[in-house]
């Protein structure tokens, strides 16, 4: 998931924030569980899972834990979920989610980013690989994963999140 992940409540999508719904389709779709590295580019985020009180956020010491974690949930449960952050993040567990991707194991990846008003800075932020292009590590799952999604337009990405959960 990429940037701020609320939107207001006065939102023509109805759906309060991005955050707050997405843990609640996770618990739809079975879901119990949600494994995690907490860092800055997911905090919100995480707040919205923790606040879910049918989901128990797991935190663990690394993004290749929180990856083979997710994996075996979903091996055991039916499908895995995990949260990182922002390109180390998500270039850590890069592995894991290709590994789950050839097994065709249901596994859902959240990957925190920069802020919106970030977007179009041409600013290199912490956890990047130094270049102000934010879309690097989206490329980077698309061989990977079955689909990926940018939350940066908020209502189009609850549209997908349907869809996809």
């Amino acid at each position: 998931m990429e940037g701020n992940n609320s939107v207001p409540a006065s939102s023509p999508c109805g759906i309060g924030t991005l955050g707050r719904h997405l843990a609640r389709r996770l618990v739809q779709i079975g879901v119990k569980d949600v494994f995690s590295v907490p860092s800055d580019f997911n905090l919100t985020l995480l707040d919205h899972l923790i606040a879910e009180p049918e989901l128990n956020l797991i935190g663990c010491c690394n993004e290749l834990n929180v990856g083979y974690a997710a994996d075996g949930y979903a091996r055991a449960k039916g499908v895995g979920a995990c949260v990182v952050t922002f390109t180390v993040g998500g270039l850590s567990v890069l592995n894991d989610i290709a590994g789950a991707y050839s097994e065709n194991l249901p596994l859902i990846c959240i990957v925190g980013g920069p802020n919106s008003n970030d977007h179009g800075t041409n600013r290199i932020l912490h956890h990047s690989i130094g270049v102000p292009d934010f879309s690097q590590e989206l490329r980077c799952f698309q061989t990977v994963t079955c689909t990926q999604v940018c939350s940066s337009i908020p209502c189009l990405y609850v549209h997908f999140l349907l869809y996809l959960v």
